[in-house]
C-alpha cells in the first residue's frame, strides 16, 4: 500500500513539475520588455488634408468634412492620443479588477507627415467609389525604409471617407501574408521583409472608430491563429453568454448593439476555454453603453500577461504577442496556448 501511495505522490509531483516548467516557459516568452509594456510598437503616422483656396479642408474632396485646417489637425491629435491610451489600457489583463495590471502593448509615434493633398486613388471595379491607393502612399512616405530600417510595425493613415473614397480599416503585408480586415489582396501594399499593418482612419470620426479598426484587426489575427479557441470559445455565438466581439457584446442581438439594456448571464470576467468560469448577470451598464468603453473592457478580457488559464492541460500564452511581435510569433509557430512537451 505504501508503495502504491508513494507512486501516486511521485506521479502527482512529476505532473506538477511539468506544469510549472510549462508556465515558466510561457512566462519567459513575455520577457521582451520595452518601456512599461511588453511590446512597444513603433508607428509612422501620415495625415492627408486636402485644402481649398482659403486654406480650409475642402469638402468637395472629403465629401463630409470641412472647416479650419488647424481645428481638424487638433481633432486628429486629440483622437490619436485618446485611442493610444485606450489601446494600452485595453492590453492590461483584467485591469478593471486588478489595479496596477501591466499593459502588454503601447505605441510610439516615431515619425509623422502631413500632406496637404487629396488621398491618392484609383478606379477599382469592385467598388463604386475610387479605391485608396495604398501603394502610392507607401511610396510617398518611403515606407520600406521605416519598416525595414527603423522597425515601424504600424502605419496610421488619417484621411476621409464621405462617399468619396473606399478604404480598408486595416491592411497587412509581409512575409506571412495579409491577415487583416480587408479583401486581402496581396498586391495592394508593397511587401517588405518585415510585417507591417496599415490602418486608415476617418477624421470625420473620433477615437472610438479608431480603436474599432484595431479591434477588427485583433479579431482577424486571433481567428487566423486559432479559429476554435478564439472565435468559437472566446467570442462564442450571440446570446451564448461568452465574451462577444467588437460589434456584439455578450448580450448583443445585432451589429453595434452596445446600448442593449437586456440582461444575460455571461462568463466574460471569468472566461475559461471549457466554459467552467463563473457567470454573472450583465447588460450595457457594465460599459456605460459606450462603444469605446466596451472596446477597452473587451480587450482587457483577452488572455494577457499572467492570465493563469489553460487549455487541454497547457497554459494559454499572452495573446497580445500576435499584435506586438507578429513575425517572431509566426516564425516560431506559436499558438494561443503552449503546445510543448517538457522532457
Amino acid at each position: 500500500m505504501f508503495r502504491k501511495l508513494f507512486k501516486t505522490v511521485i506521479q502527482q509531483t512529476a505532473a506538477e513539475l511539468q506544469r510549472q516548467a510549462m508556465e515558466a516557459q510561457a512566462e519567459a516568452q513575455l520577457q521582451t520588455t520595452s518601456g512599461d509594456s511588453a511590446w512597444t510598437l513603433p508607428v509612422l503616422m501620415v495625415e492627408y488634408y486636402p485644402i481649398d483656396s482659403q486654406g480650409n479642408i475642402d469638402r468637395n474632396v472629403t465629401g463630409d468634412v470641412d472647416g479650419p485646417l488647424d481645428a481638424r489637425r487638433e481633432h486628429v491629435e486629440r483622437s490619436t492620443q485618446q485611442a493610444m491610451q485606450a489601446l494600452k489600457d485595453g492590453s492590461c489583463y483584467h485591469a478593471y479588477k486588478k489595479p496596477g495590471a501591466r499593459p502588454s502593448i503601447s505605441y510610439e509615434i516615431v515619425h509623422r507627415e502631413q500632406i496637404y493633398e487629396p488621398l491618392p486613388t484609383f478606379d477599382n471595379p469592385k467598388f463604386k467609389e475610387p479605391m485608396t491607393d495604398y501603394n502610392a502612399i507607401m511610396e510617398r512616405i518611403n515606407a520600406q525604409y521605416w519598416v525595414e530600417e527603423r522597425g515601424v510595425k504600424e502605419i496610421w493613415v488619417w484621411g476621409y471617407h464621405g462617399g468619396k473614397v473606399h478604404l480598408w480599416e486595416s491592411n497587412m503585408a509581409g512575409p506571412y501574408g495579409d491577415i487583416s480586415n480587408s479583401d486581402r489582396d496581396p498586391t495592394d501594399l508593397p511587401i517588405f521583409n518585415k510585417t507591417y499593418t496599415c490602418y486608415h482612419y476617418n477624421y470625420g470620426r473620433g477615437p472610438s472608430e479608431f480603436v474599432e479598426n484595431h479591434m477588427h484587426q485583433i479579431e482577424a489575427v486571433l481567428r487566423h491563429i486559432d479559429h476554435d479557441l478564439f472565435w468559437k470559445r472566446f467570442v462564442g455565438e450571440p446570446g451564448e453568454g461568452r465574451c462577444g466581439w467588437s460589434h456584439f457584446p455578450p448580450n448583443g442581438v445585432r451589429d453595434y448593439d452596445w446600448k442593449n439594456g437586456d440582461f444575460i448571464m455571461t462568463d466574460i470576467e471569468d472566461w475559461k476555454p471549457d466554459g467552467s468560469g463563473k457567470k454573472q448577470k450583465m447588460n450595457c451598464d457594465r460599459w456605460n453603453g459606450d462603444s469605446l468603453q466596451w472596446f477597452t473592457y473587451w480587450m482587457q478580457n483577452l488572455p494577457g500577461a499572467g492570465n493563469g488559464l489553460d487549455f487541454n492541460g497547457q497554459p494559454l500564452t499572452n495573446w497580445w504577442r500576435f499584435i506586438g511581435d507578429f513575425d517572431n510569433a509566426m516564425r516560431r509557430k506559436e499558438g494561443l496556448y503552449l503546445d510543448v512537451q517538457i522532457k
